[in-house]
């Protein structure tokens, strides 16, 4: 139930943020734009409604599977890690089991979120008029879908092309994700009062929407990285790795490269993971109810 009920959180949550995540990685890989409204002012401008929903058709079937996947094998996880330390796994897990667990979860991601990441990227930073009768054919843009973005990756860079920013992506899922779900659970416990064993729907809105902001607080500096070197075209590559990649950014742009879209990160973490998470203890308590 773990599988299916992180499946419909992760789905439901990509119609929440995924405009706000095109401008995230708008104002992450390109430097023309001053900020949050300046970016969704000259989005709109120039490629209306559509340009902020670039790539989303992907995103949602691969969202619902690898949320789906996180949550399942996060809890595999944490009962395995508290059957080999405890010798069962009916016990409170402690922080440390938490956090490991989480790592764990956000490390083996990384297989299945790459490719998708990287077209993803590129569709969100492919820039293209909103359609007109008097459109050139020659401005047609060069990946016409999130399927056929993926086709000119392997065509053009080969597999690895797909795992472009893996590494920066494996450092920002680790850390990420056991700052995610130790803060869900430590607020979780916090709200909670003694003698119930459940947190109430308000209780899980705002630890949720809180392990998001915090979750996604550590992890901006390597998703800015990330999304830099997926973008990182192999005729012009800029970047030669991970550390080449930071260095050259602090360089160019200053420390506070690591911090681009900090804030709408964390604007746009909220209320998607309050819907995950809600979303998910309502389907998990719905199965119990219906198991009874």
């Amino acid at each position: 139930m773990e599988f299916i009920a992180g499946a419909i959180g992760g789905g439901l949550s990509v119609a929440v943020g995924y405009p706000l995540d095109t401008v995230k990685v708008r104002i992450q890989t390109e430097r023309s734009y001053n900020g949050i409204w300046h970016c969704i002012r000259e989005t709109y401008k120039a490629e209306k409604a559509w340009g902020f929903y670039k790539g989303m058709s992907l995103s949602v079937s691969t969202v619902s599977l690898v949320s789906s996947f996180s949550f399942g094998a996060y809890r595999n996880f944490l009962y395995n890690i508290c059957r080999l330390r405890y010798g069962t796994s009916d016990v409170k897990p402690s922080k440390v089991d938490i956090s490991v667990a989480g790592c764990a979860t956000g490390a083996v991601r990384v297989v299945l979120i790459s490719p998708t990441e990287t077209a993803k990227v590129r569709m969100q930073t492919q820039k293209q008029s909103h359609y007109s009768v008097t459109a050139s054919p020659l401005s047609k843009p060069k990946y016409q879908g999130p399927v056929h973005c993926l086709r000119m990756i392997a065509k053009e860079e080969g597999f690895g092309g797909l795992y472009k920013g893996c590494s920066a992506l494996l450092c920002r899922d680790c850390h990420s994700f056991a700052t995610y779900f130790l803060t869900y659970n430590i607020l979780c416990d916090w709200f909670t009062p003694a003698g119930k064993d459940k947190p109430d729907i308000l209780t899980v809105l705002i630890s949720g929407g809180s392990a998001g902001v915090f979750g996604w607080a550590v992890a901006t500096p390597m998703d800015v990285m990330k999304s830099r070197m997926q973008v990182d075209n192999l005729g012009q590559r800029k970047y030669r790795g991970l550390i080449h990649c930071i260095r050259v950014s602090v360089k160019e742009e200053g420390i506070r490269v690591l911090f681009k879209g900090l804030g709408l990160n964390c604007i746009r973490a909220f209320p998607v993971n309050m819907v995950v998470f809600v979303t998910y203890e309502a389907v998990m308590r719905l199965a119990e109810d219906l198991m009874k």
